[in-house]
């Protein structure tokens, strides 16, 4: 299992925007965690007396969990969304909960990766979606 300052190595991501606590490559697949704190910010505002962890963070989560898959490729290169489709958000994320991702790469373009993902908080789906991400070299 990678630690988050193992993940440091690979992902470009940091602190407040690094999502992932910890990655467990099984195989073809990742299978991470985030523990929602509370104090997050983007936590602030949504919603106030009942925060929810956005969508899009959700994604994002779910993205940087699955580009752990590639890590030896990320080196020297950032990942960007390059779309999102037929992304389902089931069950809100709040304060308290563990996130468990899970995502497994469906398909690869050169530096593009096509993934499955999806994110459950105590065995009860949250989100899911087909994440696609192209790989830049940083400059």
């Amino acid at each position: 299992m990678l630690t988050r300052d193992e993940i440091k190595t690979f992902l470009p991501h940091r602190e407040p925007m690094l999502l992932v606590d910890d990655v467990d490559l099984q195989g073809d697949e990742a299978v991470s965690h985030y523990h929602v704190r509370g104090d997050e910010f983007f936590l602030q505002g949504h919603f106030p007396g009942n925060p929810v962890v956005p969508g899009v963070i959700l994604c994002e989560i779910m993205g940087q969990s699955c580009c752990v898959l590639i890590k030896e490729v990320l080196v020297g290169r950032t990942p960007f969304y390059a779309g999102l489709d037929n992304v389902r958000f089931k069950n809100p994320v709040r304060p308290g909960d563990t996130i468990t991702v899970r995502g497994r790469i469906t398909n690869r373009r050169g530096l593009t990766f096509f993934v499955d993902a999806q994110a459950t908080v105590d065995g009860k789906l949250c989100a899911k979606g087909s994440l696609i991400f192209t790989l830049i070299d940083n400059q």
